[in-house]
């Protein structure tokens, strides 16, 4: 066991030499720090990520219409495909014991809605009641869609976070009426603010919530002009505008299907029933896209995994190359007190004892820079967060991690100079100059 006075010994003589003691602190200062810094930035990331995919529903399926590839399917196929409609999500529905709801959506021009002399970018949803139910935005104040405006064909819309505060600011919004194109709409409900960060996880786009309104599905059927979706109006204006007529598939219905599994361990087996009934209604046509935020959840948490192994592999360099710095000042720490070792042997004191201290020595070192180096990786994570607008997470893991390793490269390389300085012979140890 350590007494007291072996401490007081070992701290005495690392003050005594304060500036080599702190140059050989550097390295593990540094790279405790990077760990901290590395890993927080990894968890950041993903817990961004996993909050964004959780936006999307984890067990939902989202199927979304596209173009077809012209050159990959014949023209009579994309004839005979309908495009994404509501007959698919009737087929979908029925399967009625693993899905919970299937919510069409349509997004409806313009992209502008006005109130008064204000303007906002918006982007106009056209759905049903159960959207609630199928994502996780939530409304702050008002009401959602019912379906009374859907039967009543009303001119009625619920309006997203940032639409309502450039449109209203600080006034209340409900019972309003706005301008959507050509026809008006009166406001009954504003949504709580959705944080969406990114632009897209694992390659699929996330849109701003925030900047949606929603208005109810069978208005928009009835009253609202059908317009070509995004992807079908890139690929006319690449063609140019006289291939309008002359699309060889038809333009879908909806814009996108939103499939609600009652239980996420039935989210494979949909997916495959789901992507099985399309393929037969679409005449094995690619009108569409099967997104599932599950298996992006997945590729996502590994794709983070591999993120954070790398990332702290390289942090451990740092305190790899640390150690090495402890063991070299060591053994010069031993070669130099060559004469105090003899005298300490000659007094008593045993082999065990020498590299006792030694090792005392090394291991405060490292426990010392360790404590600079949690200090130093909090504040660096901040920084990061606040000048690279970049989220990050300290996690007790890193921390513990960083104590941890330390503390075992203290050890370590500690180990082969104090075993050295208590293999010293007396004799010798006390004629040295």
């Amino acid at each position: 066991m350590f007494d007291s006075r072996l401490f007081e010994v070992s701290f005495d003589a690392l003050t005594s030499h304060k500036l080599r003691t702190f140059l050989t602190m550097l390295g593990v200062i540094f790279g405790v720090g990077a760990v901290i810094a590395m890993l927080s930035i990894g968890e950041g990331a993903k817990k961004e990520a996993l909050e964004q995919i959780s936006i999307l529903g984890i067990n939902n399926i989202i199927i979304e219409a596209q173009a077809p590839d012209e050159k990959a399917n014949s023209n009579q196929g994309m004839a005979r495909s309908p495009g994404l409609s509501m007959d698919d999500a009737t087929n979908i529905a029925e399967f009625d014991n693993l899905v919970a709801n299937v919510v069409p959506q349509r997004f409806e021009a313009p992209t502008v809605v006005s109130y008064g002399s204000s303007e906002a970018p918006a982007r106009i949803v056209a759905t049903t009641a159960d959207y609630t139910l199928s994502s996780s935005v939530e409304v702050e104040y008002g009401r959602f869609l019912n379906p009374l405006d859907e039967a009543g064909f009303s001119q009625v819309c619920v309006l997203g976070a940032n639409t309502k505060k450039t449109l209203f600011a600080f006034e209340d919004a409900i019972g309003k009426t706005i301008r959507i194109g050509d026809m008006n709409f009166t406001v009954i409900g504003v949504m709580a603010d959705k944080y969406i960060a990114r632009g897209k996880v694992e390659g699929f786009e996330l849109k701003n919530l925030n900047e949606d309104v929603y208005i109810p599905f069978e208005t928009a059927v009835k009253k609202m002009e059908r317009h070509y979706p995004e992807a079908i109006q890139i690929r006319m204006t690449q063609y140019g505008p006289e291939t309008s007529s002359d699309v060889a598939f038809n333009v879908p219905e909806i814009d996108q299907l939103t499939v609600t599994v009652k239980d996420i361990s039935y989210v494979e087996p949909v997916t495959k029933l789901v992507k099985s009934v399309l393929k037969r209604r679409h005449f094995g046509v690619d009108d569409y896209r099967v997104v599932v935020p599950e298996s992006l959840l997945r590729q996502t948490e590994k794709t983070q995994e591999i993120f954070n192994i790398v990332m702290g592999a390289i942090a451990g360099i740092s305190l790899l190359v640390g150690g090495i710095g402890i063991m070299n000042i060591m053994l010069a720490t031993v070669l130099e007190r060559t004469r105090e070792i003899g005298v300490r042997r000659a007094m008593g004191a045993t082999q065990l004892d020498i590299m006792r201290q030694f090792l005392v020595e090394a291991v405060t070192i490292c426990l010392i820079g360790c404590v600079v180096g949690v200090a130093l990786g909090l504040l660096l994570a901040k920084v990061i967060a606040y000048y690279a607008d970049w989220p990050t997470v300290v996690s007790i893991f890193s921390i513990i991690l960083s104590v941890g390793v330390s503390t075992a490269v203290g050890v370590i390389f500690g180990l082969y100079p104090a075993r050295k300085a208590a293999r010293l012979n007396v004799i010798d140890a006390l004629r040295y100059e």
